[in-house]
């Protein structure tokens, strides 16, 4: 597995912001799937973290495709990043429990908890913008 990127103090400060946030997958038929979302950055262990429910569309598509390429990006105004990397989607609890954690330290409530609650990690390995 390749080390992540390396990013600046001045993205990793742009990623604990709270902006407008999409997340991109594949539908199996091959087009993109754009949906918002809001994500954590977690710069030690190289992963971005996304909830939902196995339910959704976006954790369906990574379902389809293990391992399949996804990207996250935030703007605002003309600053914007997009991570891009494997995705897998977890409903272990230990896993959704570290990204229900993060999710509410970021944005300082807990995500909204459905059934069939999930993480979708995604290992980055690409960064553009900044």
């Amino acid at each position: 597995m390749a080390p992540s990127p390396r990013l600046s103090a001045e993205v990793e400060a742009f990623l604990d912001e709270n902006h407008l946030c999409t997340f991109t997958t594949l539908r199996p038929d091959g087009s993109p799937h754009t949906a918002p979302v809001r994500f954590t950055w977690d710069g030690d262990a190289g992963l971005a973290r996304v909830m939902t429910t196995v339910a959704r569309r976006k954790a369906r598509n990574v379902l389809a495709a293990p391992g399949s390429r996804v990207s996250v990006c935030q703007t605002a105004g003309w600053r914007w990043v997009t991570l891009e990397g494997t995705a897998e989607v977890s409903t272990d609890p230990d896993r959704v429990a570290e990204g229900i954690r993060r999710y509410t330290k970021r944005y300082w409530a807990p995500p909204p908890m459905p059934p069939g609650l999930a993480v979708v990690e995604i290992r980055v390995d690409r960064v553009l913008g900044g």
